[in-house]
């Protein structure tokens, strides 16, 4: 269905290919998955597919790449819309209407479909993705998750016979997404659309692709099975490295593989905690104080007298489904932000009487707050506004995400890039109060490692950091506390082991593979097997002798 026959792009004023010879097929109804670092050259392999690369976007293409016998070079995006449907990183980018209804029946409408066609498609369309109820809605006034499902729905209602998803469930809280990879899944396997994917949350999706194509960052690619794909490959998700850890053979790929061999290592972890004393913490005072908030967008209530406190070292994570509330619960904090009524201070005074500001946001659309020709120019300008010395925020930018070059318009760094960059340009300040919303969007998995130490070192100065969020594995990494939104309520607030081993929905993988002992990370199992004596060892053949003491 899709061939890459020495495949080479290149950009102006690059220093090297994006890609470079690749050589490889995706057959007709696969489901391939297309797995690399931030930055290594996923958004320019999909953008391939369907001629955005190298027609609209520019640079250079040798060799060809063919799709369905067309031949991308001599067939534009418009030659190929009946044959590929594509979903870039930001949807709301790419509406061209404005109700949901209306750009789900607009492909349809360029492609000439029966009026009739047209209304059953939408109709089953809306159905599949769990949108019916936002048929007439502006697509501005949806949550990043929604105007997501709406993307998708889109590109579906024209029956492509490929599929090309970038970052399909990055805003997607954890069960919105399943339905959407279920529904990819059916199309796969009920209607035989090859789906081509690229997603920085291996762990959702992992277990539904058929082949990785894995990029390394220096332009090559490889296409294998994905066991034998992520086998060394440091981006695996989190019951991959369990699997390399506990010395599994073959490697899980999902938690129903992971726990049909890990019962052995159960009861092991369950003994390492016996005799512990739990861990006690001083609670640090109470920095910022919200009273009864209220948020309202138009006739719907975002937010319903919502109280809450926030400690100084404190890093929460804010989840729910999407549209529960969580972006209207970080405006609310900002002094910026509207509130239909409520309270708010930060060290018991009102943020909108202090100057500079004490609270400091970084949004869903971080690219609303980049507005210099240069990266360098906007962490000079970044540095030169905060008082910060010169260097400061690269530091900070090279700390998340190293090497990007300086001389590049923000405008052309890819989603995670751009985000990296927002949050060095917001950081530098150092405020007193962090408010992220979806920071890890377009992050690779080592990138969330660098930020999770960032937002650590913030919270051991005292800072308050608040994270909206649907990545549950990075919130098992990095959170202290979760609150949990559900139609502008807080349903639930608590330490996190407590608050995400009690749910479904939001324990990440370690969690479900080893309930109901409280274990987030791969690191915890690691720390705890480690404790375990050397009698023990014989007892579970199934873990590598190289986690426990010698």
């Amino acid at each position: 269905m899709i061939r890459f026959e020495q495949v080479t792009i290149t950009y102006a004023d690059e220093p090297g290919p994006a890609l470079r010879d690749i050589d490889l097929t995706i057959d007709e109804g696969e489901l391939c998955l297309v797995v690399g670092a931030t930055g290594s050259g996923k958004t320019t392999f999909l953008g391939a597919v369907n001629g955005l690369v190298p027609h609209f976007t520019g640079g250079t293409l040798a060799g060809r790449v063919v799709v369905d016998g067309r031949d991308t070079r001599t067939h534009p995006p418009r030659d190929l819309a009946d044959v590929v449907g594509m979903v870039g990183q930001d949807p709301l980018a790419a509406f061209v209407t404005d109700t949901v209804e209306e750009e789900l029946a607009y492909a349809m409408e360029q492609l000439g479909v029966a009026p009739d066609v047209m209304r059953k498609r939408v109709e089953e369309t809306l159905d599949l993705l769990g949108i019916a109820a936002l048929r007439d809605r502006p697509l501005r006034t949806l949550s990043g998750g929604q105007q997501q499902r709406a993307a998708i729905g889109a590109a579906l209602t024209a029956h492509p016979r490929v599929l090309v998803l970038d970052e399909p469930t990055s805003a997607l809280d954890p069960t919105a997404a399943e339905e959407v990879l279920a529904a990819i899944t059916r199309l796969v396997h009920d209607l035989g659309i090859t789906v081509v994917l690229a997603e920085h949350r291996l762990e959702r999706v992992v277990q539904y692709a058929d082949q990785v194509v894995l990029l390394d960052g220096a332009g090559g690619a490889t296409r294998a099975a994905p066991g034998p794909a992520l086998a060394s490959c440091e981006l695996a998700p989190p019951v991959v490295r369990l699997g390399r850890l506990a010395g599994w053979d073959p490697l899980p790929l999902s938690v129903r593989d992971a726990r049909r061999v890990a019962a052995p290592l159960r009861p092991l972890l369950a003994a390492s905690r016996r005799g512990r004393p739990d861990a006690t913490t001083r609670e640090a005072a109470v920095r910022v104080r919200a009273r009864g908030l209220v948020v309202r967008h138009g006739d719907g209530v975002a937010l319903r007298e919502v109280d809450v406190d926030l400690r100084g070292g404190q890093i929460v994570a804010v989840m729910g489904r999407n549209g529960a509330g969580k972006s209207s619960l970080l405006w609310a904090l900002h002094p910026a932000g509207r509130r239909a009524s409520g309270a708010l201070t930060v060290d018991g005074v009102d943020p909108a009487t202090t100057r500079p500001s004490v609270v400091s946001l970084v949004p869903q659309t971080p690219a609303d707050l980049l507005y210099l020709t240069t990266v360098d120019d906007e962490l000079a300008q970044a540095d030169r506004e905060h008082g910060a010395p010169g260097g400061a925020a690269r530091a900070l930018l090279d700390r998340i995400l190293p090497a990007i070059d300086g001389d590049q318009h923000p405008r052309d760094l890819s989603e995670g890039q751009r985000l990296a960059l927002v949050l060095a340009v917001q950081l530098v300040g150092a405020p007193p109060v962090v408010l992220l919303d979806e920071p890890t969007r377009g992050l690779d998995h080592l990138a969330k490692e660098r930020l999770t130490a960032l937002l650590a070192e913030l919270a051991a100065e005292g800072r308050v950091v608040v994270v909206a969020t649907h990545d549950v594995e990075f919130v098992a990494r990095t959170a202290h506390r979760v609150l949990v939104l559900a139609d502008g309520d807080v349903v639930a607030d608590g330490p996190t082991a407590e608050v995400v081993v009690s749910s479904p929905a939001f324990a990440p993988q370690v969690a479900k593979v080893f309930h109901p002992e409280p274990f987030l990370t791969v690191e915890q199992v690691a720390a705890a097997l480690a404790t375990v004596p050397r009698n023990d060892r014989n007892t579970v053949k199934h873990v590598n002798s190289s986690v426990y003491k010698s």
